[in-house]
Parts: C-alpha cells; sequence; structure tokens
C-alpha cells in the first residue's frame, strides 16, 4: 500500500536506483504513475507493504518499505526488481548497473562508469569535496543523512 514517503519510518529500508542519463519530465510523470500503482498492490506472502517513493533530479528512483509492518520478503523484492527492469526496457536506460557513480559538478548532475570517475579523481577534476550520490545507503534515515555527501564522507573516498 502506497504512503506518503514522510511517513515511513527512518529504519524503513529503501533501494536506490540511478538513471544512466537524465529523464525527461514527461518520463519522469509516467514513471512517477506507474510506481504508485506498483506500490499500491506491492505486497508480501499476500499482505500488503507500507510503501512509498521519491525521484530525484530525473534521475532516481527511490523506492522505501517500512519492515516494522510487513518484511520485504525475496518475492516480493523480485517483484519490485521485475518492475525497474521493465522501466529498463520500455525507456531504454540502465537502472541496475551499480558499477557507475553519480556526483555533482556545479549545478550540473554527471554520470560516469566508476573506472572514469576514479580517472577524473586522479587528474583532480573532481575532489574528495565533490558531492557524491551514495547509493549504498541502507534506510530512510541513512538516505537522510548520507546520500549526498562529499566524497570523502562515502565509499567514494577510497579514489582521494
Amino acid at each position: 500500500m502506497y504512503v506518503p514517503f514522510d511517513t515511513l519510518p527512518d529504519e524503513s529500508k529503501i533501494w536506490i536506483y540511478q538513471s544512466n542519463r537524465k529523464l525527461s519530465d514527461d518520463e519522469m510523470n509516467e514513471i512517477e504513475a506507474d510506481l504508485k500503482a506498483f506500490l499500491e498492490n506491492w505486497a508480501a506472502h499476500g499482505k500488503p507493504l507500507e510503501a512509498s517513493y521519491q525521484l530525484r533530479y530525473n534521475r532516481f528512483i527511490i523506492i522505501a518499505v517500512n519492515q516494522e509492518t510487513q518484511p520485504a520478503t525475496g518475492c516480493s523484492i523480485d517483484a519490485s526488481v521485475q518492475f525497474i527492469q521493465d522501466l529498463e526496457k520500455r525507456y531504454e536506460i540502465d537502472l541496475l548497473d551499480k558499477m557507475n557513480v553519480t556526483f555533482k559538478l556545479g549545478e550540473h548532475i554527471a554520470h560516469k562508469p566508476l573506472i572514469e570517475f576514479k580517472k577524473m579523481a586522479k587528474e583532480k577534476a573532481v575532489s574528495a569535496n565533490t558531492i557524491v550520490f551514495n547509493n549504498l545507503v541502507n534506510t530512510v534515515g541513512e538516505w537522510h543523512e548520507y546520500w549526498e555527501v562529499p566524497a570523502e564522507d562515502s565509499w567514494h573516498s577510497r579514489f582521494f
């Protein structure tokens, strides 16, 4: 069952999917409608999941579930991955490749393969102060605190 994102407790499980390209506003509106419909019916062992989403920067799809009311299970997680794979096909985007880095260059959101980001760090095109998106956060609370952070405060720090 869909609930407003801000009603989820900080301990809610979160999954972050980043697109390899910026999505248009029309695409984002379609994805938002599809996401809400998916979450309205998302269940684990026949029990509704209290879930929500955020769409950010025309690049990120963030899904969260309140594990306290009903935990997501293998089958329900598989259903969410299938939903994401369907979006990938429909919009010809990559949302599941974890070997990419998304970061801010001024007001611009850049998306690079990890190897290119490492090269940029070596060439000082990005620094430890560059704002990166740490998609390894696990909960809504971590997302609020540690998602958009300087590279030195995330797993990206190993490149500096």
